[in-house]
């Protein structure tokens, strides 16, 4: 399915940014379920310097500057992006639990030296013996790894209300546990941290998610969002994809942006400015429509 994306986000200060020094994470990646056919970002004021570069993720990053006064900062990417289904095998058949943590362990295949970094904590992603418990459930050793991730995604979803007042980005997981509330990106942030304290190797997932409006309503212009799903390593099987918040397998309507430990390896946009003011107005836009 082919998909256009334009996300634009806009920053209005209460004093002058004299410059400021920004990277942005806004361009699809291409992935073996998806291939990003055309993207460009558009920066107002202009910029001083623009460099797309790959990081450390093999995610494009946008890195650019302003060297001249202004009030107000205005990002919009625009995309075009080709996306399939998620190949995915049968759940209930595939490698153990318990198989799945010997190999990890004592392999020496380049491909799970590499998945092993994310089963480390991150600063949003912590594994503690709280999120073990919950997931614990879940596993067993017999039961077939993706079968028991299915299941894990499948009680977020039931657990945890979405709830957009009740967080903040640096809400812990430990007050989203206690209070079973959340958006997507703490649902996303809770599964990995439950996977990884479970042993298995978890990444975080930014993106886009098709939106379709109720039946006889219109599509309104910039009510489309971005999203967050997680991935999972199966050895010998491969990296597979979650929505905690929609109780599925990422499909093609999950348009991929980034990935990484958590999502301040892939936040949309960061950077610092000198001056502004306190308390800057943000809005953002998002539209992702069918070609």
């Amino acid at each position: 399915m082919k998909f256009r994306i334009k996300h634009i986000t806009e920053y209005i200060y209460g004093d002058d940014v004299s410059h400021c020094y920004n990277v942005a994470h806004m361009v699809p990646r291409t992935t073996r379920r998806q291939s990003c056919l055309h993207s460009q970002v558009n920066v107002n004021p202009d910029t001083s310097y623009g460099s797309k570069r790959e990081d450390y993720f093999g995610n494009i990053a946008y890195h650019f500057e302003i060297q001249r006064p202004h009030k107000k900062l205005i990002i919009t990417s625009t995309s075009e992006v080709n996306t399939g289904e998620q190949f995915a095998p049968e759940l209930d058949f595939g490698v153990s639990c318990s198989n799945a943590r010997q190999i990890l362990s004592q392999s020496q295949d380049a491909n799970i030296f590499l998945a092993r970094e994310f089963m480390l904590d991150s600063s949003m992603a912590k594994s503690m013996a709280a999120l073990q418990d919950y997931a614990q459930s879940s596993f067993s050793d017999d039961r077939p790894l993706l079968s028991c991730v299915r299941d894990l995604t499948h009680r977020i979803f039931t657990d945890f209300t979405y709830c957009p007042e009740s967080t903040t980005i640096a809400t812990p997981i430990e007050e989203v546990l206690a209070n079973k509330k959340g958006v997507c990106q703490d649902f996303a942030h809770l599964q990995i941290a439950c996977l990884r304290a479970m042993g298995f190797p978890a990444k975080y997932v930014s993106g886009y998610i098709e939106t379709t409006p109720a039946p006889g309503e219109e599509k309104l212009v910039g009510t489309d969002a971005s999203h967050a799903w997680i991935s999972v390593y199966s050895p010998s099987e491969g990296w597979f994809e979650f929505d905690p918040t929609n109780d599925c397998l990422a499909g093609e309507q999950h348009i991929i942006t980034a990935w990484g430990r958590d999502y301040f390896d892939v936040t949309p946009l960061r950077g610092v400015i000198f001056g502004g003011g306190e308390t800057p107005l943000m809005s953002v836009s998002v539209d992702v429509a069918r070609a």
